[in-house]
Order: structure tokens, then sequence, then C-alpha cells
């Protein structure tokens, strides 16, 4: 099929074109406003102090303090950069993160997300705080998505029932309650009052850098620390899931196509089968691959309630912190989850959709 193929080409080129210029205006942002030259000015003052202290302890003559310390300070400039303008640095920026040299960072507090000490290379940041954030909130729309393409197809399909309004009920009423708030709610009865689960989730750093050396009791200790935020999270997304497949499948099923089948008495299997989850497939698709990849971002908030070590609490260090690499690594790599996700949907959207193919 060389048309498929012609497609997810152009299709991938332009993904590729549109990750490179967020890559590009992020690091525009960071350099042209002087955010960056801060952050690395600091860290140069940092380090020289540091070998200031070292030279002091080993007796070294004040003259000789001087001149080597300014030998290392201008050392240090040139290695980042920064006797160079803003508008130099920022293609060697760029190019360094997309083949994933996401530098090095010294801040602690990204560090301490990880469970790391510092120095770290960023890109070991990301990999290491990642698989948590899959543990909670990727799991948690994996079940949201599972419970709402099992059952809303059900309600769509019978529209108007005591369930159908019961639903839309429970839709309407946890849109409006915040996940970090529902979480402080259940953490003080379930964890502060109760007791049955732990208030803090940094003890599931070790059960997941260390998975390998006794998986069984890693993975019951990741759901006991685990079962709480993943819990919270279903509770109020649920809902939201039911109602938006709901939503879809009921435009399909209004249609005047779907009408015709049933008043000529196709078996309600066929139509469902042939009429509908056909029809309703592409945008079902789009909904969930895209949910899930935006859940690898994770959520500052929530995490901060639960006191979890994931992608939201690392990105807020980040940026309390003016972690440029850091941020700079994350946004790549968050944009970078995206378009392959998008591509995926391309790929997705041709077996799905022939007519995609004449495109």
């Amino acid at each position: 099929m060389p048309g498929v193929g012609r497609i997810l080409v152009r299709r991938a080129i332009a993904l590729s074109i549109a990750l490179v210029i967020i890559v590009m205006l992020t690091a525009v942002i960071m350099e042209a406003t002087g955010y960056s030259t801060k952050v690395w000015l600091a860290i140069i003052n940092e380090q020289v102090r540091a070998l200031q202290m070292q030279l002091q302890q080993r007796q070294v003559p004040i003259d000789e303090q001087r001149e080597i310390l300014e030998t290392y300070k201008e050392n240090l400039t040139k290695i980042y950069g920064l006797d160079k303008p803003w508008y130099v640095r920022v293609m060697p920026l760029v190019q360094r993160t997309l083949v994933f040299d996401l530098g090095i960072t010294t801040k602690t507090s990204p560090a301490e997300v990880a469970g790391v000490s510092v120095p770290v290379r960023v890109a070991d940041l990301i990999f290491i705080t990642l698989p948590r954030t899959i543990v909670m909130l990727t799991v948690a729309y994996l079940i949201c998505a599972a419970i709402a393409l099992s059952i809303a197809p059900r309600l769509a399909y019978r529209h108007g029932t005591l369930l159908d309004r019961g639903v839309i009920t429970y839709a309407a009423l946890f849109n409006a309650v915040p996940v970090w708030w529902l979480g402080m709610v259940f953490l003080f009865f379930f964890a502060y009052n109760l007791r049955l689960v732990p208030t803090s989730g940094r003890g599931i750093i070790p059960l997941i850098n260390n998975f390998w050396q006794d998986p069984w009791n890693n993975f019951i200790g990741i759901l006991h620390y685990a079962a709480l935020p993943v819990f919270t999270v279903v509770i109020v997304l649920l809902g939201s899931w039911l109602y938006g497949i709901r939503a879809m499948v009921l435009r399909v099923v209004r249609e005047d196509y779907v009408l015709v089948a049933k008043a000529k008495g196709l078996p309600e299997k066929l139509i469902a089968r042939r009429y509908i989850l056909r029809v309703m497939a592409p945008p079902v698709t789009t909904y969930v691959i895209l949910a899930l990849a935006g859940s690898l971002g994770g959520y500052i908030i929530t995490e901060s309630v639960f006191d979890w070590p994931g992608m939201g609490s690392l990105y807020y260090a980040a940026i309390t912190s003016a972690d440029v690499p850091t941020i700079l690594g994350l946004t790549y790599v968050l944009t970078l989850v995206y378009v392959c996700a998008r591509f995926l949907l391309e790929v997705l959207y041709i077996i799905l959709d022939p007519r995609v193919r004449l495109g």
C-alpha cells in the first residue's frame, strides 16, 4: 500500500518538526530571558566556592588561590558556554536535548524526588521517576478506560434508563471534585485515622528501584503504597471517562443508518459490531491513547498531597530550584511521548478507518 506509506511518512515528518520546534522554543525562552544564564552562574559560583574551600584547607597562598580560582572560573564559563551570546547557545542545547544528552543536574530537590544523590544525569532522573507515575496515574487511567469501554457503550445504547441517569449524575458530581481534595479526605480517614495505608508514598522508592531483587514482595509493597492514590484518581476520573465515551457512542447510535438497521430487524449484536463499533473506534481510540500519554506528565498537586515521588513532583522540584537541564529534559520527554502517541494514532486510523488511506 504505497499510499499508506506516503501518509505515514508525511505525518512522521510533520510531528518531528513539531517536536523540534517545541524544544527550540523552550530553549529560546530559557536563554533569551537570561533564566538559564542566572542558573549556570549560580552553579559556577558554587563550584568556585567549593574549590576555594579545598584550597584553604590545603593552606595555599592567597595570591595563588586567586589565580587558580580565576582560571577555574574562566574554564567553567567556557564549558557552560556563557562566553557566547544566548542565540549561539540555543542550537547546541537543542541538539543535545534531541539526542537525550540532557546534561547533569546538581540540584538536590529533583535528586531527592528520584531518591539519588547529586550530581546525577537528567535522563536518569526522568527514567527513574517515570515508572512511579505509571504505577499511580497510568494504571488509574487504564482502569478507568477498561471500565468505561465496557459500560459506556451499553449506557449509550440504552440511554434514558435509571442507570444512565445515575452515571450522568455521578459524572457531574465528581467533575466538580478536585483529585487532590478528595485525596486529602481519603488520607485523613484511611491513613491517619484507620491506618490502613501509608501516609506518604516515599516508601515506594526502594521498592521500584530494587524491584528485581525480590519481585513478589516488592510488588505487594507497591500495591500497598499505590492503592489509595490509584483508588482516588479512579473515583474522580471515572465519571468523565464514562460520560465522554458514552457521548461518543450516543452520537453514533442516533445516526439514521443505525435507526434504519434497527427498523430492518437486524440483530443487536450485528448492529453494534458493524454500524456502531466500527464508527466509534477512531474517536474513542484517540480519547484513550492521548489520555494515557498525558498521564505520564503526572499531577503536581495530587502527587504533593500523597507525597508521591513521580513526574509531577520532579517537574515541581525542577521549577522551584531553577533546574534548567531537568526542565528542558522533562519538556522534551513529555513532548516526545505525545508525538509518539499521535503517530500511533495515525497508524491506528489507517487500520480502523479505510477512508484515511485516501487522504
